[in-house]
């Protein structure tokens, strides 16, 4: 038999890895990031508390309505812009980065490139 190549579940397994070695803290909470086929996701985390701090999505309807795809690294820009931003409101200066298993490139490091560019430290 052949052995088949499944993708996500190898995601899912750099994550936990990657997940054993980082954790968010409240002087310094982690910004985890999921990207699917048409959206990505950031999330701000405090892992200590079990809470999210702030979130943005190019599923939020003023990012939606900014962006003309919500797949694309400008629309992944836009989603760095706004978790820095929201996270400047709450405070939050330096973040522990959770590329979330992604290879970064593209709309990964788009989002990094954002929030670095928007005054967010990592």
């Amino acid at each position: 038999m052949y052995k088949t190549f499944d993708r996500a579940a190898g995601r899912q397994k750099r994550h936990v890895r990657v997940r054993t070695q980082i954790a968010g803290t409240p002087g310094r909470p982690r910004l985890a990031i999921f990207r699917s086929l048409h959206h990505i996701y950031a999330q701000v985390i405090d892992d200590a508390a079990g809470r999210t701090l702030a979130a943005a999505s190019t599923t939020d309807a003023d990012l939606r309505k900014s962006v003309k795809s919500t797949s694309g690294a400008a629309a992944a820009t836009a989603v760095g812009k706004a978790i820095a931003a929201k996270a400047k409101e709450r405070g939050i200066d330096a973040v522990v980065f959770d590329r979330g298993g992604f290879p970064y490139h593209g709309r990964i490091k788009a989002v990094a490139e954002a929030a670095r560019e928007a005054g967010l430290k990592f």
